[in-house]
């Protein structure tokens, strides 16, 4: 079967490593690595026939992860980071290449094997970085955003270096060749630019237009690769090709149709490129060489850390952007496997020097994801042992923070939430750490803290002391738990709102001490049952006591947990004790035509009349002589057995007529 039957081999032993990395709560990058060094031709036991061909399929990956991002970030959303990206990315390499070259003079190596080592080094891991961001669900917060910047200059970077690393010898005569490849690229991303606002919106137009999602998806695809390997011909990366073409998208009105379709690809793809990178570690290396590659891996990683680390703090990015920056591309990437190619090729590496370079690389990819998980403890501890500077706030005034509710998280409930509150004129604070909402709600006048809610600082500059409640928007139940016992280590009664990502959380939020969630699948779920039986002629009462019914049942582990003598717990008792009921009177409903005196409402049935609506107009304690006419709606309120009674006598007629018969039988 060739290529089919060792793709199948890959699916499955990559399945079975995913599965045992998500049970020891490690990410699924991590048995994708491992899943290549079992398939590799150093280990034994089964392995991949043709693993050239799978590193060329690994590229496509590699590819469409770009072409995704490129979809996900545009050019706007860059801006805030473009000083770091443009000016801080150029020092970033050049430091990397000085520090690779000392820890090559150190092992002894040559000056141009040192040279070589450097310019390695100093890639980090577009792929690694965008997946563990991915996972965190941290794309779209300020420091992923620094990370995107630099690794998007590193990518670019990667041409002029491949040019410049063979001629270092001779650098001056090989300047003509430089110039030429910066006006490629300046000229390649100017038509893009052109074809992007020219070509690519009507012709997905039309491809929309015919319905059909394969050929959607194939032309996606086709616009992508096919940008990509044009870029190639050119002398680029078809990886950067692939991100210009989905940064060109993203500002189309197609990009989410595109995101959707793309993703799967991407997905299966990239999972060939990680198992790919772990066909290339060799364990003898290892077991040879394990103090050099041990010495060689501590150094990058620590010495890189530090780089990006003061990097960011030169470019006066705080609170965690720094520790995060420099743990999570401490890495060396996938790029730089095209750097030392080139090496080896050139003549400047040896076999052992190229083999060991591959596993430090491999062994960096592999301890990324575990590092980049020591990013919140670390900054925790940080925060306990050291002053943390004054947090980032917009629009707070400085009596805003008395009397007021904290809404943790802005995205679109939280800033729903945000936009309720002052319609109504309560003081309000926004918790969120995600730069592009903090951005957004700055430009809506909202209040808020730009800062992560599971700190104790950031919570103590919300001023949970003087808070009237607690709205923690975000699905997460991490989050939720964690708010809630910060909270409760300032303040007992303090009334906390949470959000649960499914039923079967609710329970167990339940018990977290949150005092009431909400679950949105489920409001969701009863207002399209709501309105589908709306219009199928469903009476309004039947409809809001099955609402009422279902709330009852999936909110009970609150109410079990509630003591009565509480005042929710005394809410949910007057619930049960009895009900208020909206009833339309159909024409032939007994109660139509008589008034509130004459019906005799409340003697006969118990229930009392608060309200009714007629003519869209709203009529509270009707008058005692107000006869009802049909199509009002009228309100009542009562227990089980009244209003029961209540409708059988008003409200079905041919029950009232066969009991009003069989009285007159008897008469």
């Amino acid at each position: 079967m060739g290529i089919a039957a060792d793709l199948i081999i890959i699916i499955v032993t990559a399945l079975g490593c995913a599965v045992v990395a998500k049970r020891l709560g490690l990410p699924l990058i991590l048995g994708y690595i491992v899943a290549g060094i079992i398939l590799g031709p150093f280990t034994g036991g089964p392995t991949v026939s043709r693993g050239h061909d799978v590193e060329l399929l690994a590229e496509i990956g590699v590819a469409l992860l770009l072409f995704v991002l490129g979809i996900e970030f545009s050019l706007k959303e860059l801006k805030p980071v473009r000083r770091i990206a443009l000016i801080g990315t150029p020092i970033q390499i050049l430091a990397c290449v000085g520090f690779g070259y000392g820890i090559g003079r150190f092992l002894g190596w040559d000056v141009t094997a040192s040279l070589w080592l450097g310019a390695v080094i100093s890639l980090s891991s577009t792929v690694v970085v965008l997946k563990i961001l991915e996972g965190q669900n941290l794309l779209g917060t300020l420091s992923s955003r620094v990370m995107v910047g630099v690794l998007i200059v590193q990518d670019l970077a990667l041409v002029p270096m491949l040019i410049i690393m063979p001629k270092v010898g001779n650098l001056a005569s090989e300047l003509d060749e430089l110039g030429l490849a910066a006006l490629k690229a300046v000229a390649f991303l100017g038509s893009m630019v052109l074809v992007g606002k020219f070509v690519m919106p009507p012709f997905l137009g039309r491809i929309a237009r015919a319905g059909s999602r394969e050929l959607f998806l194939l032309s996606v695809c086709a616009i992508g690769l096919g940008i990509g390997y044009v870029t190639y011909l050119a002398g680029m990366s078809f990886a950067f090709g692939a991100f210009v073409a989905g940064l060109v998208l993203s500002e189309s009105e197609y990009a989410h149709q595109t995101l959707s379709s793309v993703l799967p690809l991407r997905d299966i793809f990239g999972l060939l490129f990680f198992v790919s990178v772990g066909m290339l570690l060799e364990p003898r290396v290892l077991v040879d060489h394990s103090g050099t590659v041990l010495l060689l891996l501590g150094c990058v990683i620590v010495g890189k850390g530090l780089v990006f680390a003061l990097l960011s703090v030169c470019f006066r990015y705080g609170n965690v952007i720094p520790l995060a920056t420099g743990l999570a591309m401490s890495q060396i990437g996938e790029l730089s496997f095209l750097i030392a190619n080139s090496g080896v090729a050139e003549g400047a590496l040896n076999h052992d020097q190229y083999s060991l370079i591959l596993a430090t690389a491999v062994l960096s990819m592999m301890l990324t994801p575990l590092l980049a998980r020591l990013v919140a403890p670390l900054y925790r501890l940080r925060q306990k042992l050291f002053a943390i500077p004054t947090l980032k706030t917009m629009n707070v005034e400085e009596d805003a923070l008395q009397g007021h509710v904290v809404v943790v998280g802005g995205d679109n409930i939280g800033r729903f939430v945000a936009e309720i509150l002052a319609r109504f004129g309560y003081r309000y604070v926004v918790v969120e750490d995600n730069y592009r909402n903090v951005e957004t709600l700055n430009k809506e006048g909202h209040p808020v803290i730009f800062g992560d809610a599971t700190s104790e600082v950031v919570l103590h500059a919300a001023n949970i002391e003087s808070a009237l409640i607690v709205l923690v928007t975000p699905p997460a139940p991490s989050v939720v738990s964690e708010v809630v016992r910060l909270v409760r280590t300032v303040r007992k009664d303090l009334p906390i709102i949470g959000r649960s990502d499914g039923r079967q959380q609710m329970g167990v939020l339940a018990k977290s001490g949150v005092d009431m969630v909400v679950e949105p699948s489920l409001e969701a779920s009863l207002e399209f049952i709501r309105q589908a039986l709306a219009r199928m002629e469903v009476p309004a009462d039947e409809i809001i006591r099955l609402s009422d019914v279902i709330h009852r049942d999936a909110y009970a582990p609150f109410a079990e947990e509630m003591p009565v003598q509480a005042v929710p717990g005394k809410l949910g008792l007057s619930c049960r004790l009895f009900d208020l009921c909206w009833v339309t009177l159909r024409p032939d409903a007994p109660l139509v035509g008589k008034t509130l005196a004459g019906a005799d409402i409340r003697k006969t049935t118990g229930v009392s009349v608060l309200a009714y609506i007629r003519d869209d107009q709203l009529n509270v304690n009707p008058d005692l002589g107000v006869v009802f006419r049909a199509g009002d709606v009228v309100a009542v309120i009562g227990n089980g057995p009244q209003l029961a009674s209540f409708r059988e006598r008003f409200c079905e007629p041919r029950v009232a007529a066969e009991r009003d018969g069989a009285a007159a039988a008897e008469v």
